[in-house]
C-alpha cells in the first residue's frame, strides 16, 4: 500500500496564491484614480464588447483585471446585492464598503476550497462621494482580503511597477484630463522601463462624476470626447452629452 501524499496547508495555500498571481498577472493592468471631481477608471482593453469596467450601483462602480469569465460573475452577483439591498432597505444603504466585504467572503470561500481552484482575478471596487474626502476605494486580491486604497490603485499585469510610478506623480485635485494622461502615462511604461504609446481606440476609460445631477454618476467616455480629454491640457471637456449610456444593470 503506497503512502499518500502530504502537503502541508502552509504550502498547499502557497502554491494557490501563487498560480492566482501568474494567472492575473497574464492579464493587461488598470488604473483607478481620484480626480478633483470624481474617480476615473483607464485601462488598455481592444475589445469593445468585453468590459473591464462597470457599473454596480447609482456611485459605485467595478473594475477587474484577470479572467473575464470569472470577475464578470462576481460583477452580476455584485449587481444583485445592490439591487436587492437598495430595494429592501434604501439606496443609500447600497455602499462600496459593503459590496467589498461581499465580495471578500466569497473570494475569500473560494481561495480556501480544496474542491476547486482560487479565482485568478484582482477586483477594485469604488465609491464617488458627495466631496473628494468622501471617496472610497477598495482593492480585493485573490484571496479575498480588502486594501483600502487612496489617490490611486493598480492591478494587473505589472502593477506593481505602475503603482510606484503612480505614488510618485499623482496628487488631490487634478483635472479629469490630468489624471487621464498620468494613467495613459503608467500604462504606457513596460517592465523594462521603455514606453509605448497606446492609441485612443485601444483604451476602455470610464468615470464616477460627482457633478452630474443624474443620481446615477458612472458614464463611459469614448470617441471624440476621450481623444479631446487626452489632448486638452486644462481638462475642460464637457463630460454631458456624449459617451456611452450610464452602466450596466443585471
Amino acid at each position: 500500500m503506497s503512502t499518500p501524499f502530504y502537503v502541508s496547508p502552509q504550502q498547499a495555500m502557497a502554491d494557490r496564491a501563487e498560480y492566482a498571481r501568474k494567472g492575473i498577472a497574464r492579464g493587461r493592468s488598470l488604473v483607478v484614480l481620484q480626480y478633483a471631481d470624481g474617480i476615473v477608471f483607464v485601462g488598455e482593453n481592444p475589445s469593445r464588447a468585453l468590459h473591464k469596467f462597470s457599473e454596480i450601483y447609482d456611485r459605485i462602480g467595478f473594475a477587474a483585471a484577470g479572467k473575464y469569465n470569472e470577475y464578470e460573475n462576481l460583477r452580476i452577483g455584485g449587481v444583485r446585492y445592490a439591487d436587492l439591498r437598495g430595494y429592501t432597505y434604501d439606496r443609500d444603504d447600497v455602499t462600496a464598503r459593503g459590496l467589498a466585504n461581499v465580495y471578500a467572503q466569497t473570494l475569500g470561500t473560494i481561495f480556501s476550497s480544496s474542491a476547486e481552484k482560487p479565482y485568478e482575478v484582482e477586483l477594485v471596487v469604488a465609491e464617488v462621494g458627495e466631496s473628494p474626502d468622501g471617496d472610497q476605494i477598495y482593492r480585493l486580491p485573490h484571496d479575498g482580503s480588502i486594501v483600502d486604497e487612496h489617490g490611486s490603485v493598480a492591478v494587473g499585469g505589472n502593477a506593481e511597477q505602475i503603482s510606484g510610478y503612480l505614488d510618485q506623480r499623482h496628487r488631490d485635485g487634478m483635472t479629469l484630463a490630468e489624471a487621464l494622461k498620468l494613467a495613459v502615462q503608467a500604462l504606457s511604461r513596460d517592465t523594462n522601463g521603455s514606453e509605448r504609446e497606446i492609441p485612443a481606440e485601444r483604451l476602455e476609460v470610464a468615470v464616477l462624476d460627482r457633478t452630474r445631477p443624474q443620481k446615477r454618476k458612472f458614464k463611459r467616455i469614448v470617441g471624440g470626447q476621450l481623444s479631446r480629454l487626452l489632448e486638452s491640457g486644462t481638462g475642460e471637456v464637457s463630460l454631458e452629452g456624449e459617451g456611452e449610456g450610464d452602466g450596466e444593470g443585471e
